[in-house]
């Protein structure tokens, strides 16, 4: 994070303190915003200051999946007029991030971020949840899934920390980040000017820009150095990940989003943040450690009272590459007929869902350069 951004951070820090309102708002489809309109015309939610909203949506997460699509227009069309722009002016004031495939158990839903500021220093106090937004450039065709997209990235989340008043890395406990693919169009686009892609398979391109976004995010947080991230290093060296990234690739965008979720001392926020890594699809373990470690909560506790203290998990799965689990075959890469990102998504889903007692859950697949081959992030957010 550069000086000039740390400066920013404190200069926010100094003056006011963010106070974050999380809600997990459960949708029949896509395009169902029906409870969110409800919560709108209570006066529950003010449009104005949603920030950012993480939405599961119920396609297939592929190249091909346009729910993403679909819930970000219906969005864009429900706030407009409450943000006075055009709909098209939406998701440059508002960061949404639409992830598709809730297979198995997990529940479509929408987790909506809204943001305030309050007098006085956020120096002194407990740590509370923060949020700071940022967007890359458009990104061309031959660059996603290289070193162009990682430079990017990790510009984009020091950004988005400074938005958040965040100057520690330490203090950043998730980065979750939408990011573009490669279509049939921008291949052969790349190609006629002589600029080869890094791949012309459509679904490959997927991992390459999650993949690529991930390994920013390691850089801008420290997790790994930025001479060691070559364009030959995405998607081969799993040695190189974060623990914090979690990013998510769709068609409905040229360049990137990113949401830096994290803690402040003396923010004004009723709720906490933190963070662990899955060792490997199974690893429910990590998550009762997570709760019990961060905030005090006893894996024998009442389900449905954790299900009102945890307003969500987020979390990345991933198909081990390695073909195994803890020493077990699986098939989930052999299979023909169901992509492996979907069946992992399934299996953490409801790993994930067997633990808190619920099952909104933001659980996202492809977890390239995030977390260890078959593992990944996971963060939960509690109400205090």
């Amino acid at each position: 994070m550069s000086k000039a951004l740390i400066e920013a951070a404190r200069r926010i820090t100094s003056a006011q303190r963010q106070h974050v309102e999380v809600r997990r708002i459960d949708c029949t489809g896509p395009g169902d915003l029906g409870r969110v309109r409800a919560l709108i015309d209570s006066g529950d939610l003010v449009p104005a200051a949603i920030v950012a909203v993480m939405g599961k949506t119920e396609g297939n997460g592929c190249v091909n999946d346009y729910t993403r699509e679909y819930a970000a227009a219906m969005w864009c069309q429900l706030l407009a007029p409450h943000l006075d722009c055009a709909p098209a002016e939406v998701e440059g004031r508002v960061a949404l991030v639409m992830s598709g495939g809730t297979e198995g158990v997990l529940s479509p839903h929408f987790t909506v971020f809204t943001r305030r500021w309050v007098d006085g220093a956020a120096t002194h106090g407990p740590k509370r949840l923060v949020i700071g937004t940022a967007s890359t450039r458009d990104f061309a065709p031959e660059e996603i899934g290289r070193a162009a997209q990682v430079d990017a990235t990790a510009q984009a989340v020091s950004t988005a920390m400074a938005d958040a008043g965040i100057t520690d890395v330490a203090d950043v406990h998730f980065v979750q980040i939408k990011c573009p693919l490669l279509t049939a169009a921008k291949i052969n686009d790349a190609i006629s000017r002589g600029a080869p892609p890094v791949t012309r398979d459509t679904y490959e391109s997927m991992g390459c820009s999650r993949g690529a976004s991930a390994l920013g995010v390691a850089v801008a947080l420290g997790e790994v150095a930025r001479e060691e991230v070559t364009d030959a290093a995405v998607l081969t060296d799993t040695t190189l990940f974060s623990s914090r990234a979690s990013a998510s690739a769709g068609i409905e965008l040229q360049g990137s989003v990113v949401i830096v979720l994290g803690e402040v001392a003396g923010a004004a926020s009723p709720y906490r943040i933190a963070h662990t890594v899955m060792r490997d699809a199974i690893d429910a373990a990590a998550v009762r450690a997570l709760l019990r470690d961060a905030f005090g909560l006893d894996a024998d506790c009442d389900a449905d009272d954790l299900s009102r203290q945890l307003v969500n998990l987020l979390a990345k799965a991933e198909a081990s590459p390695s073909g195994e689990v803890r020493g077990r075959r699986h098939t989930m890469l052999n299979d023909s007929d169901i992509n492996a990102t979907r069946h992992a998504r399934a299996v953490v889903g409801g790993v994930l869902a067997s633990v808190v007692g619920h099952t909104a859950l933001f659980v996202s697949g492809g977890a390239e350069h995030q977390g260890p081959p078959g593992g990944g992030p996971v963060a939960a957010i509690l109400r205090v």
